[in-house]
C-alpha cells in the first residue's frame, strides 16, 4: 500500500458554532489536523462512551472546535520527521488528549506528537489492538494498579461492575486469564450467559444488590473493577476484604461517593483511581506488553459486538448513551497493512 498521503481523506468531524453543535463527515487535508511529527493511515479506532459523549454534545469532552473525534487510533507510518518510528511501523494510540484538545482517531490519516505514539506488540494485530483500545487498556491499568497495592488471586474474587460494557468484558476476562476468581454486577440479566463464557463465576443482577448503610459491613469480595461510581462504588467501599484495593475507572452511575474513612483506616482497603487517557508512557508500553502476552484475553471474539464503518457510527453512539453497550464497537477506517 502506498506511504503517499493524499490531498485529500475523509474525517469525522466535531462542531460548535453558529450552526449549533454538530458531527459529520468531512474531506480535509492533513494540514487541517492538529500539529504533529508523526502522520499514520489508520486502520481501525473503537467506540467508547466517552466518544458517544464527544460526538454527541451530552458531555463537556472537547476543549475546542472543530475537532476530529475518536480517542483510539491504530494504524501504519507514513511519514515521519521523528527518530522514533519509520515509516511502515505499526503503531496504536488511545487518549493523550485525542479528542479533547487535539483531532482523533476517526479520520483515514491521522498526525500525532510521537511521543505520545506506542509501538504495536508483538502478539496483537492492529485490529486486535482496537478490539482492546481504550477499554481494554483501562481494564489491564485497573488490575497493574490493584497488583501494585498487594492484589493476589489468593486473597479472593474481584468483582467488577458494569461487566456488559467494554471495560467490563474485558476486565472478566483478563481477571480469568491472571489467575482471579471474577465476579459480575450487571444490569442486563439476560446477558449473564455471555458473561460466564467471559469468565465470571457469580453473576450479580444490581436490582438485587441492598447496600447498608454502615460504615463497614460483613466483606463479600477482595476488590473491585468499579465502572459506575455513585452509590454502586459508595457500596463496594463498605464490603471489600482487609487490604484489598477497588479500581475505580467510571462514573456512569453519578460523581458523588458517600462513604467513611472506617474501611480505609480499619480494613486497609485502597481506593485506586484510573486514568487511562493521561497515563504515563513507561507504563503505556508496560500495559500494551501484558495485553498482547499474558493478559490478553481469550475471547475477544465475545468481546467485541459490532464492527461498523466510518459512516455508521451514529447509532451506536446512542446505544452507548442508553445503557445498552454490549462488548466492544469497532470503527474500521482503512485496512491492515
Amino acid at each position: 500500500m502506498s506511504n503517499e498521503i493524499p490531498d485529500t481523506f475523509r474525517a469525522f468531524r466535531i462542531f460548535d458554532d453558529e450552526d449549533g453543535y454538530r458531527s459529520e463527515i468531512v474531506e480535509q487535508s492533513i494540514d487541517d489536523q492538529s500539529e504533529g511529527d508523526v502522520v499514520i493511515r489508520v486502520a481501525y479506532s473503537s467506540i467508547n462512551y466517552k466518544d458517544a459523549l464527544a460526538a454527541t454534545g451530552k458531555g463537556r469532552i472537547l476543549r475546542r472546535f472543530p475537532l476530529n473525534g475518536g480517542i483510539d487510533a491504530a494504524g501504519t507510518v507514513v511519514r515521519s520527521d521523528s527518530d522514533r518510528f519509520d515509516p511502515g511501523e505499526e503503531v496504536l494510540i488511545t487518549g493523550c488528549d485525542l479528542s479533547e484538545t487535539r483531532d482523533g482517531g476517526y479520520s483515514e490519516y491521522l498526525r500525532v506528537p510521537s511521543e505520545w505514539l506506542v509501538p504495536k506488540p508483538e502478539g496483537l494485530t492492529l485490529r486486535e489492538a482496537m478490539v482492546l483500545g481504550t477499554a481494554g487498556f483501562t481494564a489491564a491499568l485497573c488490575l497493574w494498579r490493584m497488583e501494585a497495592s498487594g492484589q493476589t488471586p489468593d486473597m479472593g474474587p474481584v468483582v467488577v461492575t458494569g461487566a456488559t460494557g467494554g471495560v467490563g468484558s474485558i476486565a472478566l476476562d483478563l481477571l480469568t486469564r491472571a489467575g482471579y476468581e471474577a465476579h459480575a454486577i450487571s444490569g442486563k440479566v439476560e446477558q449473564f450467559d455471555r458473561l460466564r463464557e467471559l469468565g465470571a463465576t457469580q453473576c450479580i443482577s444490581r436490582k438485587d444488590l441492598h447496600w447498608s448503610e454502615k460504615p463497614m459491613d460483613s466483606s463479600r469480595w477482595a476488590g473491585a473493577i468499579d465502572n459506575v461510581g455513585g452509590d454502586m462504588l459508595s457500596g463496594l467501599t463498605r464490603v471489600i476484604h482487609p487490604w484489598g484495593n477497588i479500581a475505580s475507572c467510571g462514573m456512569a452511575g453519578g460523581i458523588g461517593v458517600k462513604t467513611t474513612v472506617m474501611p480505609f483506616i480499619i480494613r486497609g482497603v485502597s481506593l485506586l483511581g484510573i486514568n487511562s487517557s493521561g497515563c504515563a508512557y513507561r507504563i503505556r508500553e508496560r500495559i500494551w506488553d501484558r495485553l498482547a502476552g499474558d493478559w490478553k484475553p481469550a475471547r475477544l471474539d465475545l468481546i467485541e459486538a459490532r464492527e461498523v464503518g466510518l459512516d455508521e457510527m451514529t447509532p451506536w453512539f446512542d446505544n452507548a448513551l442508553s445503557g445498552g453497550s454490549l462488548g466492544r464497537v469497532l470503527v474500521r477506517i482503512g485496512h491492515e497493512a
